[in-house]
Parts: C-alpha cells; structure tokens; sequence
C-alpha cells in the first residue's frame, strides 16, 4: 500500500539534489581514498574528487555502475524497490543507460511529460529525451525525476545506502521513517492528515474538533488521539488558526512486509464495516471465476497498471474535495500458501 500526500504545488525544492548526489557518492567510495576509489572505477583522473566536489556530476549509469563496483547488487536494490519488480527487470540491466530510460518510464506510468517538466524544473524536451533513452540524465537530474515521478526518491536511496549516512537527507528521512510508524500503529492517523488538505476544512475560520471525526467516519476520540500524535511527531504544524501537514510525503507502507500486511487487513476491515453499515456510495465489487495461469498474470499486470494510473491521478488532482481509499484485491483461492 501507498499513501501519499497531496502534491506539492511548483516552486522551490525541498530536497537539494546537488548535494544529495554529492553524499551518496562519498557513501559508495566508503572508506578508500578518492585516488584508488577512482581507479577502481577505471578512471585515469581523480574523477572521484571531481564528482564530490560538485565540480562534475556522473549520469545515473554510471553513478549505478559505481554503486555496483562498491559491491551492491544493484538489481536486487531496484527489485526491492518496486517490492513486486516488473517484468522488465528481469530482462534489462538498469546500470545502462537504457535500463535508467526504462526505470523512469515505468515510475512514471501516464505521467504527462509536461507535468514532469513542471515539477523538475526541467524542459520537456530534456525529460523526454531523458524518458526515450536518446539522452542521459546526470545523477542530480535523474534523482530528480524520480521524486517527480514516483514520491519514493529516499526509498530509492535507502536500497542503495543507509539514508541516516547522508547530511543532505537525514532528516528528512527520518521524517518519514516517523510517518510510516503512524501509518503502522495508528492507521486513522494517516486519514486524519487528508482531511486537514480538504478545501472545506481550510475554509473554516479555526480548527473545530469533531469536524475531521465527521467527514471520515471516526470517534472525536479517535481524531484527538491522531492529532495528538502527529503534533507530537511533528508531521502537522499549527498554521494560524488551523492545522496543516508539515511538508508533502509520499508513505510506502511496504517496507515493513509484517506491519503492511497488518495495515492492508486494516483498512480491509474498514471496507467491510462499510459494506455491513449500508454504504451506497462506495465501489464494493467482486468477481469470482476460474483462469488459465497466463491470463492471471495478465490480471495482475493490470492490476499494477491500474494502480500506477490511481497514483498518476491523485499525485495531479485539485482541490481536495475528499478523502478516499481506494481497497482492491486479487488473489487465488487455490493458492497453496
């Protein structure tokens, strides 16, 4: 499951993507000397200096070559990444450029070009370029892209190195390490965090308690214990006389196999306690049949195709008019598992 934040209106960056390349190339190089770590690399410079001193920056092909020549199965990083890895994985080398043309692509799933653009800085003829392969993105640019196009950039990241290592990320990956333990042990919470982006709820002259209980169905209870956790975790900050969430986050809740699976059954539980109390408005379909084991791959590709599409719509919609989970579910009944 993923649950994200509205999107973060253009403007400037939050992540400094400069100085991000810079720590995770010193993290790659470790503890050998710029001189033998750039020898390693086949280099007849001392590239490795050049590289962190920002006076050059690597493309991602070779900033994920070096993390392979550092002695990371960069395969096995980008497979647990996805957590279900794409079939194209399987057949492509994602240290090439090639292979960095197609990683971006699929994070970007329908993702207009433009809207890339937009959000990167960058020209749309630069990140199609970078999309198609003819050209390749220097590691600041990419890493760049890949928060445009998925939210995940620090997870990405952290299947390559320890984020904590990094000066330029360290807190904020510990922001989100934050976010997902709420997510974990106070599933509401995360809810909680959506209504306060609701137009409605900005239009109110000051924080009224009961009024997020009421558009999300929960206890006035429940609202002050999730408020009162996320105050205190600081992932909301008092804005006049409202509340808003801290910064734009997108939670992967994955990473965590166990406690995601808790929190899958969670909100399951929801949408039962929905269907029971006569819910009209909600989708709650099912469909039971039996397949050939070639077309439920193909469901499953459509499935992921689908969900990549949801991401694609929610991460561009405006205004926040209401707070929805989106709960769908295919599985084999013959499973033997």
């Amino acid at each position: 499951m993923r649950e994200r934040r509205a999107r973060r209106a253009p403007g400037p960056e939050i992540l400094d993507y400069d100085a991000l390349s810079r720590d995770l190339l010193r993290a790659l190089r470790g503890r050998r000397s710029q001189v033998a770590w750039s020898r390693r690399l086949g280099a007849k410079s001392n590239i490795a200096y050049m590289w962190e001193s920002g006076r050059r920056a690597p493309t991602a092909a070779k900033a994920l070559n070096a993390a392979a020549r550092a002695g990371i199965d960069v395969e096995d990083a980008v497979r647990r990444f996805y957590r279900t890895p794409p079939e194209w994985l399987e057949r492509g080398d994602v240290t090439t450029r090639d292979g960095v043309a197609t990683l971006l692509d699929d994070l970007r799933g329908r993702t207009p070009i433009g809207a890339l653009a937009e959000r990167t800085g960058r020209s749309r003829f630069a990140v199609s370029r970078w999309l198609a392969g003819d050209a390749e993105p220097r590691l600041p640019d990419f890493l760049r892209l890949l928060e445009a196009a998925s939210l995940r950039v620090l997870d990405f990241i952290a299947v390559l190195v320890e984020p904590s290592r990094l000066p330029s990320i360290r807190n904020a990956w510990s922001e989100l390490q934050r976010a997902r333990r709420a997510a974990y042990e106070m599933p509401w919470s995360h809810a909680v965090l959506r209504a306060l982006e609701l137009t409605d709820y900005r239009r109110l002259a000051e924080h009224e308690p009961g009024f997020i209980a009421r558009r999300i169905g929960v206890s006035v209870e429940e609202e002050s214990r999730c408020l009162e956790m996320l105050e205190r975790t600081g992932q909301i900050t008092r804005r006049g006389r409202l509340l808003e969430a801290a910064r734009p986050l997108a939670v992967d809740t994955r990473q965590n196999a166990a406690a995601g699976r808790k929190l899958k059954a969670f909100w399951s539980r929801v949408a039962l306690d929905r269907i029971e109390n006569g819910d009209e408005q909600g989708l709650f379909s099912y469909n039971l049949f039996s397949i050939s084991e070639k077309d439920y791959q193909r469901l499953r590709e459509l499935h992921l195709a689908y969900f990549r599409e949801l991401r694609t719509i929610v991460a561009s919609s405006t205004p926040a008019e209401r707070v929805i989970v989106a709960n769908v579910q295919l599985f084999g009944l013959d499973d033997p598992k």
